[in-house]
């Protein structure tokens, strides 16, 4: 494992497609691992303030997601308790727009499966937002996706981004926090004790 943290954290794989980014910057891959920690977040990748802290969902949708699964910083960030592999371990940079640019396919190409078989303990993994989706069930579409979040309960619950982005979808389906955010707190008490 630590052998495998080294290389993913030495990776420059991308140095050249960030340089030719708005913020041109060079790759800092940001991922937690362990071979104990039995809960996985599967998210996109690191935005710009996890690029410059070098530690993951230090935001505001970090905030968020912490409420979701009901755990404080510390535990959050107990990497023998959660695992943090997104489907990009870097900072994509942003479009013209100003929005992030999707997670280079590359990272997961190159470091998933080796990353993946290294925790093979985990017992949930929570899937956050389109391209974790898309990766690990094949699924295409957000809504649709964590809407059937039973149908992949109780090792794998689907999410959306905790972004402030997405509080209008939160508020359009309330069963996000009737039903599953409660299901989804029971579940990662479950594994953290």
């Amino acid at each position: 494992m630590k052998q495998l943290l080294s290389e993913i954290r030495a990776c420059t794989i991308c140095a050249d497609r960030f340089a030719k980014t708005k913020t041109a910057h060079s790759p800092r891959p940001v991922v937690v691992m362990s071979k104990t920690a039995r809960i996985l977040i599967a998210g996109q990748a690191p935005g710009a303030r996890v690029h410059e802290s070098g530690r993951p969902f230090t935001d505001t949708s970090g905030d968020r997601l912490r409420d979701w699964l009901g755990v404080d910083e510390p535990t959050f960030y107990d990497a023998g308790k959660f695992a943090i592999l997104p489907m990009g371990f870097c900072f994509p940079g942003y479009n013209a727009a100003g929005s992030d640019l999707p997670p280079p396919a590359i990272c997961a190409k190159t470091w998933r499966a080796r990353a993946m078989d290294a925790m093979g303990q985990v017992n949930l993994t929570l899937l956050i937002g389109g391209y974790a989706q898309k990766y690990h069930l094949k699924s295409t579409n957000v809504t649709d996706t964590v809407m059937a979040w039973r149908d992949h309960a109780p090792s794998i619950i689907p999410l959306p981004h905790p972004s402030w982005r997405n509080t209008s979808w939160i508020k359009k389906h309330p069963w996000f926090e009737t039903d599953l955010l409660p299901y989804l707190r029971q579940r990662v008490a479950q594994e953290l004790t």
